[in-house]
């Protein structure tokens, strides 16, 4: 099912607040499908990679709290000074029940908010389309925005009140979808969907204009000049 940006109103407004939850690997298993691209700056851009990520996500009208999961002392320091709230990954069970875990996080911060689980890998991301996303999004139970390629996920929704139940991982667009979460496709959202994995996805996302970390690093990559 996919939604058009109708409005909100109709079940609980278009002012709805989000607590989103950022999971953020530990930065030597990070990106490894830029291994050959990044070479000795695959860790920095990992890490940039985030934190143009949060930093975007915590201007976004709609958002109250960015929860980062992560066991990595690093970027967990340098997310916190941006304003995110940090968590360990206390289950160390896989991705899917480390955002249930933060997302719980964020429900005792703020029972009233929608939570959201969006990745880290998005160095484009707008403020102003994530804010239209996610008033969207507050017009259904559960929500997700597909990725680029049509596969994945990069956002994933669910109302105060409603199970969260996150399907990422392989294919996890069929997942959501088969779960019954509306898929959100509006026009001029890509940034919410342009998640960077490959260094074909860097490109797309430096052409869409990434924030100042991200590109900062990948100036640095002779392979993408």
């Amino acid at each position: 099912m996919s939604t058009s940006a109708r409005p909100a109103a109709a079940h609980g407004g278009p002012h709805l607040h989000w607590s989103l939850v950022v999971p953020v690997k530990v930065l030597a298993r990070a990106k490894t499908r830029m291994a050959a691209a990044a070479g000795p700056h695959r860790e920095a851009l990992a890490l940039a990679v985030a934190a143009d990520t949060v930093a975007a996500a915590l201007r976004c009208t709609r958002v109250r709290d960015v929860i980062v999961v992560t066991d990595d002392p690093l970027p967990a320091a340098d997310l916190a000074a941006l304003g995110a709230r940090i968590v360990p990954d206390v289950p160390d069970a896989g991705l899917n029940p480390a955002l249930v875990y933060g997302a719980g996080r964020g429900r005792e911060l703020s029972p009233d908010a929608g939570v959201g689980a969006l990745s880290a890998d998005l160095p484009a991301l707008r403020p102003d389309e994530l804010a239209r996303v996610l008033d969207a999004a507050a017009a259904e139970p559960e929500a997700f925005v597909p990725d680029a390629a049509g596969i994945g996920t990069t956002l994933y929704t669910a109302r105060p009140g409603v199970a969260f139940a996150p399907a990422f991982g392989g294919g996890s667009r069929a997942a959501h979808r088969s779960r019954g979460a509306a898929e959100i496709l509006l026009p001029a959202t890509d940034s919410v969907r342009r998640d960077v994995d490959t260094p074909e996805d860097l490109r797309a996302a430096l052409a869409l204009g990434t924030g100042p970390r991200t590109a900062e690093v990948a100036a640095r990559l002779p392979s993408l000049a």
